[in-house]
């Protein structure tokens, strides 16, 4: 039970993908405009990651080693098209902000990565474990990240206005405000850390 635990909390902390792995910086900072942007490519990254580390894991003893990583793509390929349709379908205004990040999940190097060191070298349990507790974290830190450059931007944060948008550093919304706040709170996520 205390394996379960560890792994479900892994992620959040001890391996964030954003914060201490450094993985997957493209949508990190390109979609984090506003914290709805943000948690919305973290929840759509955290479905292809419970559900491509469960299939893997269920294959895992029946893909040949010659074309495990490609193997590994389809799977993720499949589920990034499932989700893509759903997003196209349901909710086009989200379509249209992310719009193409959301097929790049396919080569997110989060969602292979965890596919190849845990999900085809684990139990079904712990792949699906890992993929809730990577894809929170990667979703927490989207978030946080999407949260703060949209209150410095524009006043705003998930479309509440708390001060006018005239007083925002444009910056902040921008490519250079992404790599500033991103900077920022990889410097405090390792002094918060590294104290408990």
């Amino acid at each position: 039970m205390n394996k379960y635990i560890q792994t479900l909390t892994n992620g959040i902390i001890k391996e964030n993908p954003t914060f201490v792995l450094l993985l997957g910086l493209c949508p990190t900072l390109a979609t984090t405009t506003s914290g709805i942007n943000g948690m919305s490519m973290g929840l759509a990254t955290t479905f292809v990651l419970i559900f491509a580390n469960l299939v893997i894991s269920l294959l895992k003893k029946l893909i040949p080693d010659a074309v495990r990583i490609p193997a590994f793509i389809v799977v993720i390929a499949g589920f990034v098209t499932v989700l893509q349709l759903l997003i196209k379908a349901f909710l086009p205004s989200l379509d249209a902000s992310l719009g193409l990040f959301i097929p790049l999940i396919v080569v997110n190097c989060i969602v292979l990565g965890r596919a190849e060191s845990v999900a085809s070298k684990q139990n079904p349990i712990i792949s699906i474990l890992d993929g809730i507790s990577i894809g929170l974290g990667f979703t927490l830190a989207l978030t946080v990240l999407g949260a703060i450059r949209e209150l410095l931007g524009s006043g705003k944060v998930f479309d509440m206005v708390l001060f006018p948008d005239s007083y925002g550093a444009l910056t902040f919304i921008l490519p250079p405000g992404a790599f500033l706040v991103l900077g920022c709170l990889i410097a405090l996520f390792n002094v918060v850390t590294k104290k408990s």
